[in-house]
């Protein structure tokens, strides 16, 4: 059975905790996204020294295996790198449209080298990273679209974007992401699904 492409429109989770993963990013603060980009990707390195056949494997037909996830996951990265950038430098610019499921076919994400891909996801995590870390007061605000009539700030699209690579890590492990008490203190909210708006996201490796 071929892998079915994911048509869905994810953007509710700005809205509501996502009931798969684990992962409420309503109230994160913008701040945090760009330490959780580097913590995610963390992650994904870690899976990437798996042995390759492993990485190779896919669970059933119809689903990625951890590699082309990973692969998924580099070109995310870099590809939400590129549409900050236009956030910044355009007024409300309209993003290029992406086909995910046609990328990894075209790249062959099931045939590339896990070590490569490792180095590679880990240098787009920090050129995303590291833009969201340049972004300040007014900028947060600004805005950008998608073709199908979606738009965000920046504020929303980088809460909508650590989403998916974070999904994704549950995709691969199974394991929902649980956000933990910071050591400085930080409390989880009152229901226990998520942190508390405005703190960041701590999840147990």
């Amino acid at each position: 059975m071929p892998i079915v492409p994911d048509d869905k429109d994810w953007t509710w989770v700005l809205s509501r905790p996502c009931p798969e993963c684990g992962v409420d990013v309503t109230g994160l603060s913008p701040e945090s996204v760009a330490p959780l980009v580097r913590a995610n990707a963390a992650e994904w390195v870690t899976i990437l020294g798996r042995p390759a056949d492993e990485l190779r494997r896919r669970p059933r037909d119809d689903r990625w295996s951890p590699l082309e996830y990973a692969c998924h996951v580099r070109d995310v990265f870099a590809l939400y790198d590129h549409r900050l950038l236009l956030m910044l430098e355009e007024d409300d610019p309209l993003y290029p449209n992406w086909d995910q499921d046609a990328t990894a076919l075209e790249q062959r994400y099931l045939e590339q080298d896990p070590t490569l891909v490792a180095i590679e996801l880990l240098a787009a995590a920090d050129g995303l990273a590291d833009r969201f870390d340049s972004v300040h007061g007014a900028q947060w605000e600004r805005r950008g679209r998608r073709s199908d009539g979606a738009d965000f700030t920046v504020t929303t699209f980088g809460r909508y974007m650590i989403h998916d690579p974070v999904h994704h890590l549950y995709d691969v492990t199974g394991e929902r992401a649980r956000p933990t008490p910071a050591r400085d203190g930080w409390p989880r909210s009152a229901s226990g699904a998520g942190p508390t708006p405005g703190t960041p996201w701590r999840w147990d490796p």
